[in-house]
């Protein structure tokens, strides 16, 4: 009996449930996902004078909820407009109820 490595002990649910608890893992990032899940969209420059931190690391927590999927980004120069990316947030929901039963 060979031993399983990591890629097959984890399942596809399990590694997805990491990414978006990981993505979720500072207060920051819980109030953008609070600010845009009580809206359609907000710009950048509107969540940066709603958030008491500065610009660039506003970027960088967005960075952080867009690569995991979580938030939607629309460039339109000179404006960058962020949405909740309506499937993965129904997902993520999913998954972490599954795992906090």
């Amino acid at each position: 009996m060979t031993a399983k490595s990591r890629e097959d002990y984890f399942t596809v649910e399990q590694e997805q449930t990491a990414r978006f608890a990981k993505a979720m893992g500072h207060p920051v990032r819980i109030a953008i996902l609070e600010l845009l899940n009580a809206q359609t969209c907000c710009y950048h420059g509107d969540m940066a004078e709603e958030l008491p931190i500065a610009k660039s690391t506003l970027s960088q927590h967005l960075k952080e909820l867009k690569e995991a999927g979580l938030i939607q980004g629309d460039i339109t120069l000179p404006t960058i407009r962020y949405c909740i990316n309506r499937q993965n947030w129904a997902l993520a929901k999913s998954l972490l109820n599954n795992l906090l039963k």
